[in-house]
C-alpha cells in the first residue's frame, strides 16, 4: 500500500508552497509546524540537498474526531505534507495517506476520520 498522495509541479518551490498553503487553507487546514530540512541538514550535518520541506496541516474539526475516537492518536498527528524539489527542477508536493499510517492503530472508529482526511488531502493535492 503507498503511503502518500502526491503530484509533480512545474514551477518553483516559492511558488508551490504559496499554493500548497492556500489550498490547504480552503480544505480547512492549518499549518502547525514548517520544518526547512534543506537548512536543518547543512547546519547540523553540512550537507547540501535540494530544498526539501515539512509542513505540519491540521484540520482542527478533524483532530478532534480522531482524538475522541483514539486518545493517543496524537502521536500520529499532524497531517505531514512535504514540498521537495527534483533534479529537473520540478517540485513534487506529497502528503501523508491517512488510512495508510491509520492501519497501525487497531481502533476501527478511526477509520471513517481517516477516509474524511484522505479524501481532504486527496482533494488539496489535486488542486495545487
Amino acid at each position: 500500500m503507498r503511503y502518500d498522495i502526491s503530484k509533480t509541479l512545474e514551477t518553483t518551490p516559492r511558488q508551490a508552497r504559496e499554493r500548497v498553503m492556500e489550498v490547504l487553507a480552503s480544505e480547512g487546514f492549518g499549518v502547525l509546524s514548517e520544518i526547512d530540512v534543506q537548512a536543518t541538514m547543512k547546519k547540523k550535518l553540512d550537507r547540501d540537498m535540494p530544498y526539501y520541506t515539512i509542513l505540519g496541516a491540521c484540520n482542527p474539526a478533524m483532530a478532534w474526531k480522531a482524538l475522541e475516537r483514539e486518545p493517543k492518536i496524537g502521536t500520529m498527528l499532524p497531517c505531514n505534507v512535504i514540498l521537495r524539489e527534483l533534479e529537473s527542477g520540478n517540485v513534487e508536493v506529497s502528503a501523508v495517506d491517512p488510512q495508510a499510517s491509520m492501519q497501525a492503530v487497531e481502533n476501527p472508529e478511526l477509520g471513517e476520520v481517516a477516509d474524511e482526511v484522505r479524501m481532504r488531502l486527496r482533494k488539496v493535492i489535486e488542486a495545487v
